[in-house]
């Protein structure tokens, strides 16, 4: 089975390179964005990191925030916030089946 990071980084760099896929995004708060795309994006074991009507919450290895800097900045500029950096990344993440939508939240502390 894949990792969780493995298909974090899948959905998100197909959402940078496919914003078509974004049915809508928001920022919240001040560190936080929320991405719904459509659940016609084919994701290896969505249903394990994707729960139906329910909430998975990850945070993201400080590896994987080290390797993947550049990606989680492009969403991180997404938030309504006034900060230039963060250490830490989490991933929520949800199946919302009776809007065929994907939820995923990126929230940086």
């Amino acid at each position: 089975m894949a990792s969780n990071s493995d298909s974090i980084y899948y959905v998100l760099t197909k959402l940078k390179h496919h914003p078509e896929l974004i049915k809508s995004e928001r920022a919240r708060y001040t560190n936080t964005v929320l991405i719904l795309f459509s659940d016609e994006l084919k994701i290896a074991d969505s249903s394990f990191y994707f729960p139906d009507m329910r909430l998975m919450v990850n945070r993201l290895s400080n590896d994987f925030v080290a390797k993947n800097g550049d990606l989680l900045d492009y969403f991180f500029q997404r938030t309504n916030g006034g900060a230039k950096v963060y250490h830490d990344a989490w991933a929520t993440t949800s199946h919302l089946p009776q809007d065929h939508l994907f939820m995923l939240e990126l929230s940086y502390e």
